[in-house]
């Protein structure tokens, strides 16, 4: 079969296809999946470059991926052949607290991942996906839509009439703007061009800010809040933006961190103390929060914000216009 691989941490350079790689079967309590389309997040480009100590190489990349189920292993209960499925970042974290190892059994890093024309995966390691959904639009799920259902629906308990600040337009920020809205929340959303904000009000967002034309974005939300902030606040920014995001939230309120999009810096812990704010790190959710998600998405009809999608030989094309910063959405790269 055709598999891209990461073989080192050269960037770009070091993702070769390897058009010979030897085809995966179906072991005891796996599927054998044809995969259709995958989708990038900002971690593949880091998974390049050998930033996370887990990864190891050569490797596959891309967590998230959907096809069909082509085949069945002795002992799976779960999926039949022909069935629609995408796969789960973490393949063991199935439900309840985050188990210790779920970073060395996270696909594209210590696993071998999506972006390849055959994939074998434990039952427990994908899930089927919503039947309006075409298999680009089901790529975008495991990674980005699931941690933005987390922040703010499984570990942020967002209520209907409460207000969220979303920083930036990624794959995370715009199924934030869907999930928010479809829970009846006002929705605030930050960025640097106009355009992507014209885009961020048509999926739904209330009141859209240029933080390129307003740097003291976090006084506009207290203005359009009447001083008392938001309720929650989707962070992925980091730490440079951080203290921002802590003057905007209100005191009780709640900062989920995803990202460090603008780099490290230095974070005063007064303001936290002094609101009473919690800060919860996300690192995306389990396959319970994913079937949940999907319930909500296929109820809703939901269909993901996708920028652009990609052909498998152009792959290297869709790193480097993920890297570029351009997109509103999701990338994805069709596979087949």
């Amino acid at each position: 079969m055709q598999a891209y691989e990461v073989r080192d941490t050269s960037g770009l350079d070091g993702l070769v296809l390897n058009a010979d790689r030897p085809a995966p079967e179906a072991g005891p309590g796996q599927i054998l999946i044809r995969v259709r389309a995958t989708a990038l997040n900002a971690r593949d480009h880091g998974v390049t470059r050998g930033i996370y100590g887990y990864t190891r190489f050569p490797v596959i990349p891309l967590s998230d991926g959907a096809g069909e189920v082509v085949a069945v292993g002795p002992g799976v209960t779960g999926f039949k052949q022909g069935d629609r499925v995408a796969s789960t970042f973490f393949q063991t974290w199935i439900g309840g607290r985050m188990p210790p190892d779920a970073s060395r059994n996270s696909l594209g890093g210590q696993l071998d991942g999506m972006l390849a024309e055959l994939v074998a995966l434990p039952q427990t390691g994908a899930i089927g996906i919503p039947d309006h959904l075409s298999f680009e639009e089901a790529a975008t799920l495991p990674c980005a839509a699931l941690t933005a259902w987390n922040a703010l629906i499984e570990s942020g308990g967002l209520k209907a009439g409460e207000s969220v600040l979303i920083l930036g337009t990624g794959g995370v920020s715009c199924f934030a703007v869907q999930f928010a809205r479809l829970h009846h929340a006002r929705v605030f959303l930050t960025s640097s061009s106009d355009e992507k904000l014209a885009k961020g009000r048509a999926l739904g967002a209330d009141v859209t800010i240029n933080y390129a034309a307003t740097p003291d974005w976090e006084q506009e939300v207290l203005k359009q809040t009447g001083g008392a902030g938001v309720d929650h606040v989707v962070e992925v920014g980091g730490a440079n933006t951080l203290e921002k995001s802590m003057a905007a939230v209100r005191p009780g309120g709640t900062i989920s961190i995803i990202g460090s999009l603008a780099g490290a810096g230095q974070i005063n812990p007064r303001m936290i103390n002094r609101k009473a704010i919690t800060l919860r790190g996300i690192h995306v959710g389990s396959r319970d929060m994913f079937a949940s998600m999907n319930r909500a998405i296929g109820a809703a009809r939901l269909r993901p914000a996708i920028d652009r999608v990609f052909d498998f030989a152009d792959a290297k094309a869709a790193f480097a216009h993920q890297a570029s910063g351009g997109h509103f959405g999701k990338i994805v790269i069709r596979v087949g």
